[in-house]
């Protein structure tokens, strides 16, 4: 197995050096040649002061890393915590800083509920149907910002979600355009309806 795995990694996530575009590859020799040609014709190098901050990083940044950890877990607990007392069953994510919330129990799918979401709350989030077809019915949250806004986007979502069950939520947007994936389910309507 050895002699055929290649392992890569970078410095956004692990080191919140996002914009930096610096990473590393570890590869059998014979791979590793490949790899460098395609890689020389396509970028130059990395700046030095690039190369300086990842090495800054590696040698003295976990203590800042473990920082980071825990409050990305306390943000987490929050967040999803949050959703599941809103009622939108949320699994616990083991990876980046996003909760994919299922949202069908408000009775709009995730194209609608992120349009509406968006215009009656102020609150923006990512349709799951933009992942694929298994992420219909479920909406991407970011859980890479402030405890405090996490806080308040529960609430605008928790009154919302609120409005939508108690059947008032059809009247708060009543008037408001509707989204051209709501519009083509509509029976009889025309191709790229709006």
């Amino acid at each position: 197995m050895r002699e055929r795995t290649v392992l890569m990694g970078g410095f956004s996530k692990a080191y919140a050096m996002t914009g930096w575009r610096l990473g590393w590859v570890c590869a059998p020799p014979a791979i590793l040649e490949g790899i460098v040609k395609v890689h020389q014709y396509m970028i130059m190098s990395a700046p030095t002061i690039a190369q300086d901050a990842a090495l800054m990083a590696l040698t003295t940044g976990e203590p800042d890393v473990e920082v980071m950890v825990a409050e990305y877990d306390r943000r987490r607990r929050l967040l999803v915590d949050g959703l599941n007392a809103i009622g939108l069953r949320t699994f616990e994510p083991r990876g980046a800083f996003y909760a994919f919330p299922r949202i069908t129990s408000t009775g709009l799918d995730d194209e609608e509920f992120a349009e509406h979401l968006l215009l009656e709350e102020r609150v923006a989030v990512i349709p799951g149907s933009a992942f694929g077809p298994s992420g219909a019915g479920h909406v991407r949250m970011c859980y890479a910002t402030s405890f405090e806004q996490l806080e308040e986007a529960l609430v605008r979502i928790g009154r919302f979600v609120a409005r939508r069950r108690t059947g008032a939520g059809a009247g708060a947007g009543a008037g408001k355009p509707r989204s051209k994936a709501a519009a083509a389910r509509e029976p009889g309507a025309a191709e790229g309806a709006a």
